[in-house]
């Protein structure tokens, strides 16, 4: 069988939709079978056992090799610096022993005064880098500390249970949290609990977040149970702030304009990894996965093609292309836009409702995905 792209007489790789039929022999004046059909998200449907979910609760590809002497601070943010000693000190103490439980925290005190440091800055400031830092840096053996984003510790104790879930948390000595933010009263709750029953059993834990832990939940529900929880959450914590401009658009040009729908598909052809999706069709796609399955949903892809973005109105499908814009972004995939421009991805609506520091997060790292596609030829 050939293994070549089929091409017509004028030479263009053909434009093939996702989900019509690959054909497999010569039609009109097409000579050579198109081998090089790109894959779809949309056709896949990943079964990924709770065992392999804890198991890659480390540092993702992106992250896995930032080491404290690798993230360069800005001269002119002192917090940045600032920052890396006091993760650094509190690094060494992981797998120390903790104080006694019930020790009122003192102004001043040093940051292992209380069970976890929380970094809290702008989008692009290093957090992630700083927090995978801190991971690899506790001198503890890798089945003894836990890294994830906060969706997947709430997926995770989905798939547990609460109850295995802390018993399988509470044999770690250090769980680090990326991107901490409460967006709903039962999350709220959730976390509060979970992490009082991890920090008495002696878990250090690091977080980071855009808002300050006493902070969280502001601007989406004000009910006072709920403020309470919050209150008690923020106590497990000392906070260190990191400023800063975004590094991910520091001095670089700005987003790529989007294709257009042929060229996406064009651009999709041939390649070893790609996929090729109607972004409609994605987004409900999204909506059947759960979305603790959204990095298995990579697994094997090098670049993501996408034809016909368009404005999302609707929250529930925003905050689940938030989830896989960020597993896209952990795992490094180009990605290749053809319809709206990306900054334009949210609907206004959205960028000012109390879940856009998460929206302004994704149209940050998806420019950043772009601008990757842009600058790396296709393989």
């Amino acid at each position: 069988m050939p293994t070549t792209p089929w091409r017509d007489s004028t030479n263009r790789a053909p434009v093939v939709a996702p989900g019509s039929p690959r054909p497999t022999h010569s039609v009109g004046g097409w000579v050579r079978i198109l081998s090089g059909v790109p894959d779809q998200l949309t056709d896949r449907r990943p079964d990924v056992s709770v065992t392999r979910l804890i198991a890659e609760m480390v540092p993702p590809p992106r992250f896995a090799g930032v080491r404290f002497g690798t993230y360069v601070p800005d001269d002119a943010q002192p917090s940045q610096a600032e920052a890396v000693a006091r993760l650094n000190a509190f690094a060494a103490t992981v797998g120390a022993a903790q104080p006694r439980r019930g020790l009122l925290r003192r102004r001043g005190a040093a940051a292992d005064a209380v069970p976890g440091i929380y970094l809290d800055g702008g989008f692009g400031v290093g957090k992630t880098h700083l927090l995978a830092s801190v991971w690899h840096a506790a001198d503890v053996p890798s089945e003894e500390k836990t890294f994830c984003t906060f969706v997947e510790l709430t997926h995770l104790v989905g798939a547990l249970g609460f109850t295995r879930a802390v018993e399988a948390l509470s044999t770690r000595r250090l769980l680090c949290i990326d991107e901490f933010e409460l967006d709903d009263p039962g999350d709220t709750v959730l976390v509060s609990t979970l992490l009082s029953r991890l920090t008495a059993a002696g878990v250090r834990l690091a977080a980071t977040s855009n808002t300050l832990p006493d902070k969280l939940g502001e601007g989406r529900f004000a009910a006072t149970d709920f403020l309470r929880e919050i209150q008690a959450l923020s106590a497990r914590f000392s906070v260190v702030r990191v400023d800063g401009e975004d590094y991910r658009h520091r001095g670089l040009p700005s987003a790529p304009e989007p294709l257009s729908d042929a060229d996406v598909t064009v651009q999709a052809q041939g390649g070893a990894g790609h996929t090729l999706d109607d972004f409609g069709a994605l987004c409900q796609h999204l909506a059947e996965v759960h979305p603790s399955r959204y990095g298995p949903l990579l697994d094997g892809v090098s670049r993501v093609h996408l034809r016909g973005v368009h404005p999302i109105d609707d929250q529930n499908v925003a905050l689940r292309l938030v989830v896989l814009v960020d597993r896209l972004y952990d795992r490094e995939i180009p990605v290749v836009v053809g319809g709206v421009p990306i900054d334009g991805l949210f609907a206004p609506d959205l960028l000012t409702g109390g879940y856009r520091k998460k929206y302004f997060r994704a149209v940050s790292r998806l420019i950043s995905l772009a601008r990757d596609a842009s600058l790396t030829p296709p393989t």
